[in-house]
């Protein structure tokens, strides 16, 4: 298992968003390295970094008329509902499955960063009232 790491590859070179991005990265990797004992409480911080991170992302698209909004805002909440069944089975001692879901995780963000986050980005570069927005 490769734990994951902040990479230029997942750079937007757009701050706010690689502030959340670098955040959200860290705490899948404390998911990866962490033992049974420590799963449910790491999960948890998972959940409510990744919560935190989308918020602020639906915000910006909402307050900037972004277009793709709908489809990025429903990625976020299958996502979140995904974590969400994943601090269940942690708590119900099923590290293995949480793992698992860890490792898709890993493979699944890069992806989004890459499409979905990186045309955000661009979005709020061009938009004018992104700079009060964005906090």
């Amino acid at each position: 298992m490769v734990t994951m790491s902040w990479t230029s590859a997942l750079a937007l070179d757009f701050p706010p968003i690689d502030n959340l991005h670098r955040r959200l990265v860290e705490h899948i990797a404390n998911v990866q390295t962490c033992d049974d004992r420590a799963m449910t409480e790491q999960w948890a911080a998972l959940v409510e970094c990744a919560q935190a991170l989308f918020a602020d992302e639906d915000q910006w698209m909402h307050c900037t008329d972004f277009a793709n909004a709908p489809h990025h805002s429903l990625e976020h909440r299958v996502v979140l509902n995904v974590l969400r069944e994943g601090l269940a089975l942690s708590r119900q001692g099923q590290h293995a499955q949480v793992r698992t879901m860890t490792q898709e995780l890993a493979r699944w963000l890069p992806k989004h960063i890459q499409s979905l986050d990186a045309a955000l980005a661009l979005h709020l570069r061009r938009h004018p009232t992104s700079r009060q927005t964005l906090h």
